[in-house]
């Protein structure tokens, strides 16, 4: 219940007065049953988050998701994409959701641990090139200007969302363990039963860069009171700089691991024959040999795939088509 109002005693009045002259009562400076209380002001939409405490680990989580995100778009894009992602930026839903399109992936997920919940915002160009180029086309926007989503492209947005999630947990685990389980999805953010209008949400934006293509972005969205019980570590700096030295020594790791060189080869035959007919080979002469239909794909020593024999532009090639349980 609201304090009931009341005039200001002539003692109040006197030291606000008093205050305001000498320049001892500041701006964020309030008088209440006559003393001084101090106040911050919090400006809406501001990308500052000292407001609510220093989260300077969420920026180090977004930007390890960032890295590692692309090994979730490469099989759909079939070209390694650039990812970087923006400051986490402070806003209400409701302005959030007033400037988006009426048209979108939105996927609303559970974090267990936390007792909240995330949202997913795919724009539906960026959902048309993913699955576009995941069966064939050209790498390019083409127009969007529908209301719903093909059958093939909720796939698409099933696969998309299954690799952020899996991603971000193990973006989350130097901080702390997530789960992340599906919940609900909507294309009209109308619709999108997230969070109330005023409620207070940190926005995580991240753009793609690909070649001779517009950049596009995609949102992660945490209700306010889905990081709260995380605050303090959110503001640690110490586990910070413990996210970011472990960061950077797996990212080093990585890239010397996919930078190892790798022996590959196909067996097309394994003749037997025996030493007396061994003896007897000479230059020049000819030795027939049974191909199968498909023959063994190898990396290493290691027998990786099953693969056919074809020919592109007068070269002999393979194309793998089953991979062996190792």
């Amino acid at each position: 219940m609201a304090e009931p109002s009341r005039k200001l005693s002539s003692e109040e009045v006197n030291a606000l007065m008093e205050g305001l002259k000498s320049g001892d009562l500041s701006a964020s400076t309030t008088i209440k049953d006559g003393k001084e209380v101090e106040y911050k002001t919090f400006s809406f939409g501001t990308d500052d988050l000292s407001l609510l405490g220093d989260y300077y680990a969420l920026r180090l989580i977004n930007e390890r998701f960032a890295r590692t995100v692309r090994s979730v778009f490469l099989p759909l894009l079939r070209v390694q994409p650039r990812i970087s992602s923006f400051p986490p930026e402070v806003k209400s839903y409701e302005e959030y959701s007033s400037g988006l399109d009426a048209f979108m992936s939105m996927t609303n997920s559970r974090i267990e641990e936390l007792r909240g919940s995330m949202l997913t915002v795919l724009p539906p160009n960026f959902v048309n090139l993913c699955t576009s180029s995941r069966y064939g086309g050209k790498l390019e926007i083409s127009d969007t200007s529908r209301t719903e989503f093909t059958s093939t492209e909720e796939k698409i947005i099933e696969v998309i969302n299954e690799g952020i999630s899996k991603v971000l947990e193990q973006s989350w685990k130097d901080l702390t363990p997530i789960s992340i389980k599906f919940h609900s999805r909507e294309q009209n953010p109308q619709f999108a039963a997230f969070v109330e209008s005023s409620d207070l949400i940190i926005v995580c934006s991240f753009v793609m860069q690909l070649p001779k293509v517009d950049s596009m972005s995609f949102d992660i969205v945490y209700p306010l009171q889905t990081l709260k019980p995380v605050s303090s570590l959110l503001r640690s700096r110490v586990q910070s700089d413990v996210v970011e030295s472990n960061l950077t020594w797996r990212d080093k790791l990585e890239k010397a691991v996919l930078e190892v060189p790798l022996r590959v080869q196909s067996n097309l035959s394994e003749p037997v024959v025996s030493m007396s007919k061994l003896l007897r080979v000479k230059e020049g002469d000819t030795m027939s040999i049974n191909v199968d239909d498909t023959v063994d794909f190898y990396v290493g020593n290691q027998k990786y795939f099953k693969a056919e024999m074809g020919e592109i532009k007068g070269n002999a090639c393979i194309r793998l088509t089953k991979r062996l349980k190792n």
